[in-house]
């Protein structure tokens, strides 16, 4: 899941089928202002039944997107194609430039499927622009790719998607850094945030070790199923968190930091 701005409104998005899907919710809230997008939602549908006989539910998939306490729910979402439908039917002055907004980010995805390099370039420059330093966004770009390198294992070895994915990361933090995802979210004052983004440079390296060493057990043992994996990956955190340990002694400070970049403070070496 992705966080994509609109006029300084934030729109939940995610890849379904090779395209994006956006939540409706946060696409009305950011074309009306509304303060209960999803009280206006169901009148919406309401209203466009009995005046159109059109069901909008028809257009759109319930998709797990996480909310503001972090956690993921099934929320109503739309491509762009629906969400052109969903838009004409919200009487607002943003429409027009909202459909053009959602024809250009429709547009990026197709690019991105014909030339995926391109993807990796976009994120980049989100990065740069948001002031990350270059030699940050080396390694945050190397453990986007080593995360969905081992993702990958996971479907191929039978976890499943989500809650799956979840055990078997948190398993991953808690022996490299001796705290699960969410516990270090809540040390560094994150909510809907994605935690590697607030991660220091030592952070990041101990993370991509850790699931690089996941990685490289599941292929060597040829693990399957998520009991195996979820033992395959406490043994790569272990391998992480040793060397994390270490480092830890020689430098007299603990590598899990409460800082994050949203005070500026991260690239502390």
């Amino acid at each position: 899941m992705k966080i994509v701005l609109f006029r300084g409104s934030g729109i939940r998005k995610t890849i379904y089928k090779g395209e994006w899907w956006f939540s409706v919710v946060d696409v009305i809230k950011a074309a009306t202002g509304s303060e209960n997008p999803n009280d206006y939602w169901y009148r919406m549908k309401v209203r466009v039944k009995d005046d159109e006989k059109i069901e909008l539910s028809t257009i759109c998939r319930q998709l797990k997107l996480e909310s503001s306490d972090g956690k993921m729910y099934e929320t109503d979402c739309s491509n762009t194609e629906g969400m052109f439908r969903i838009v004409q039917s919200i009487p607002s002055p943003k429409v027009e430039s909202l459909k053009r907004w959602l024809a250009r980010t429709g547009y990026e995805r197709i690019q991105e499927i014909e030339d995926p390099e391109l993807a990796t370039k976009r994120t980049r420059a989100l990065y740069k622009a948001k002031g990350y330093p270059d030699a940050w966004i080396e390694k945050r770009m190397r453990g986007i790719a080593i995360r969905e390198e081992l993702t990958d294992e996971w479907k191929n070895r039978g976890a499943q998607e989500k809650r799956d994915f979840e055990i078997l990361t948190a398993e991953i933090s808690k022996a490299t850094f001796g705290v699960t995802p969410t516990e270090y979210k809540k040390l560094k004052g994150l909510q809907r945030e994605n935690l590697r983004d607030h991660m220091d440079d030592f952070e990041l390296i101990f993370n991509m070790l850790g699931e690089r060493a996941t990685t490289e057990i599941h292929r060597n043992e040829d693990s399957k199923g998520v009991p195996k994996l979820k033992e395959d990956a406490k043994v790569g955190g272990d391998i992480a968190g040793g060397a994390r340990k270490k480092l830890e002694e020689k430098l007299r400070r603990s590598i899990v930091s409460p800082q994050n970049f949203k005070n500026k403070r991260l690239g502390r070496q």
